[in-house]
């Protein structure tokens, strides 16, 4: 869809903890994002990182008289795809699965962690590859991977609105100290795989860290640290091997 289809883009922010599973302790700690896009016209969309509470995910949807055509994952962790955190179990696309039958897309380098983290075959998770556009109704969601807080942690660029996950914060950005994470890609992906986007991207994170829900690209670089001007080295010895922000 371009600027002048958006009216026909289909778009929410959901804060776990807050809009849904309101009585999960551990959803609202955590104050994880999800996000559900579609196309109104074709009344399809698809929900990005759907934990906690799946099923009134779906019934959200419903609401708006959107049904459900799939899944996409940002990264592993429990706290976005469901599986064990720690002592606690999170319901996420496992659950997810058994309600409705979707495909739950993530890329190729992510799936064999995430099979680990909820416990299901690799089978159950549609491997994408860097740059590929899901189509729902006729949305374009670009799956951009950027690789470092997980290997296969992915950003989903729809029009001028960009979902980083656990990638990039309004204010810092992923840890790279859990399995998986590597700071030098990490900035490799903040500095280089997002730089091409335009300053008015609108970021929305995978995390309610900020007072403000989103933010403009261009602000950011100005104002988050993290994606100031620094050469490698450099930016590691700011931002690694200690953690790098939260999530």
């Amino acid at each position: 869809m371009t600027g002048e289809d958006a009216p026909r883009r289909y778009f929410r922010q959901l804060l776990a903890g807050s809009d849904f599973a309101r009585d999960d302790p551990v959803a609202r700690q955590m104050a994880n994002y999800v996000y559900a896009l579609g196309d109104r016209s074709s009344g399809e969309a698809v929900l990005v990182d759907p934990a906690y509470d799946p099923e009134e995910l779906v019934a959200l949807l419903e609401e708006d008289s959107m049904a459900l055509v799939g899944a996409v994952v940002t990264h592993y962790h429990a706290d976005h795809a469901g599986g064990a955190l720690g002592p606690t179990a999170i319901r996420g696309v496992a659950e997810l699965l058994e309600a409705r039958d979707v495909p739950v897309y993530a890329q190729a380098s992510e799936v064999a962690w995430l099979a680990r983290s909820t416990g299901l075959p690799e089978r159950a998770f549609r491997p994408c590859e860097p740059g590929e556009v899901l189509r729902v109704g006729a949305l374009a969601v670009t799956l951009v991977h950027t690789p470092g807080h997980t290997p296969g942690s992915q950003c989903l660029l729809v029009g001028d609105l960009l979902c980083t996950g656990d990638t990039l914060f309004l204010s810092g950005c992923g840890r790279t100290d859990l399995p998986g994470g590597d700071p030098d890609e990490l900035y490799e992906s903040l500095t280089r795989r997002l730089a091409p986007l335009p300053d008015g991207t609108r970021v929305f994170p995978g995390h309610a860290y900020d007072a403000a829900p989103s933010g403009r690209l261009g602000t950011l670089r100005r104002e988050n640290p993290v994606l100031a001007p620094l050469d490698r080295h450099a930016w590691r010895a700011a931002f690694a091997p200690k953690r790098t922000g939260r999530g």
